[in-house]
């Protein structure tokens, strides 16, 4: 059976593209509905707000998300990782990158005494090497930063789905801010995207329908 055009899904792209016109579109005081439904002059819609909140906020835990990596990248290649490098009993030497590591590789016996000593001081150099490095380029603080970020983002979503919308900017704000936070791919198949992204669709496209300029 031939597919209407009116249930095509847009590519991700435009679809992002068109989702911020849409915004100005059918947002209260310049759109239809401002013109045939509600007085000219009422504040915005609410849902909008919150939704503009929560775009900024996630805008910036992507910035500090790269950032951080960024960051972790540089003390990864400058520094590496902390660990401490042991020889076994049977000759072959390993690499562990943690405290706990070291005593899971080692038996709890006097004989390795010594290698853990060792292992735990070696270790502990590197993590110190690692702490100076990170206070220098500020790894942590970024860190801290976008987790911060991060739950104001989740506050605002909570928010954003708790706030009723009264126009279709107000509804696609929902879809569009579900979108981005559930989506773990672009043009995911699996339900409820394909069915997420097509009422968006259908909210861009009505809401260009309805002021074609």
């Amino acid at each position: 059976m031939a597919t209407s055009n009116h249930t095509t899904t847009l590519p991700f792209v435009t679809r992002r593209r068109l989702f911020g016109t849409a915004i100005a579109v059918v947002g209260l005081q310049r759109n239809a509905f401002a013109r045939n439904d509600l007085k000219k002059g009422q504040p915005e819609d609410p849902a909008v707000e919150v939704w503009r909140k929560w775009h900024a906020a996630h805008q910036q835990t992507e910035r500090l998300c790269r950032q951080q990596q960024g960051l972790e990248r540089k003390l990864a290649e400058t520094v590496g990782f902390p660990c401490a490098t042991i020889r076994l009993r049977d000759g072959r030497s390993v690499t562990l990158h943690s405290l706990s590591a070291i005593d899971d590789v080692l038996d709890l016996g006097p004989e390795d005494e010594a290698t853990r000593a060792k292992a735990e001081g070696d270790f502990a150099a590197h993590q110190a090497r690692w702490d100076a490095a990170d206070r220098e380029i500020g790894y942590s603080t970024t860190l801290r930063a976008e987790r911060d970020a991060a739950d104001r983002v989740e506050d605002l979503l909570e928010a954003l789905s708790k706030t009723p919308a009264v126009s279709l900017a107000g509804v696609a704000a929902k879809l569009e801010a579900a979108l981005t936070e559930g989506e773990v791919y672009e043009d995911g198949a699996e339900f409820p995207w394909p069915q997420i992204r097509s009422a968006l669709d259908d909210v861009i496209r009505i809401g260009q329908r309805l002021v074609p300029e």
